[in-house]
């Protein structure tokens, strides 16, 4: 699945919401989806439930901590620190082999 079919899936209430206007806050939301799949076949081996554990733990900060700065209002350097984000998650999205 790639970003545009993810997004189609989306629920609306998600799309209204005023953080859905940050590229990065949407990338993040991607990225920890299709870790999801990553996560449940780690989370099988007893070696890699740890692993399992983290990779969810982190794909589900990132969307938390940029919600967490977008409601405190934004800066400059915030804005800056949303494009470093944004440039970030795209290129590590671009990196994931996706499962067809």
């Amino acid at each position: 699945m790639n970003y545009q079919e993810w997004e189609e899936f989306v629920p609306q209430e998600f799309k209204a919401d005023s953080l859905w206007k940050m590229t990065a806050y949407r990338y993040a939301l991607f990225a920890s989806d299709l870790g999801w799949s990553d996560v449940t076949k780690l989370i099988k081996d007893k070696r890699t439930i740890e692993i399992a554990d983290q990779l969810y733990r982190s794909l589900g900060s990132i969307s938390a901590n940029l919600a967490e700065g977008y409601s405190r209002g934004r800066t400059l350097r915030e804005e800056q620190a949303e494009y470093l984000a944004e440039n970030i998650i795209e290129s590590l999205l671009q990196n994931i082999p996706f499962a067809e």
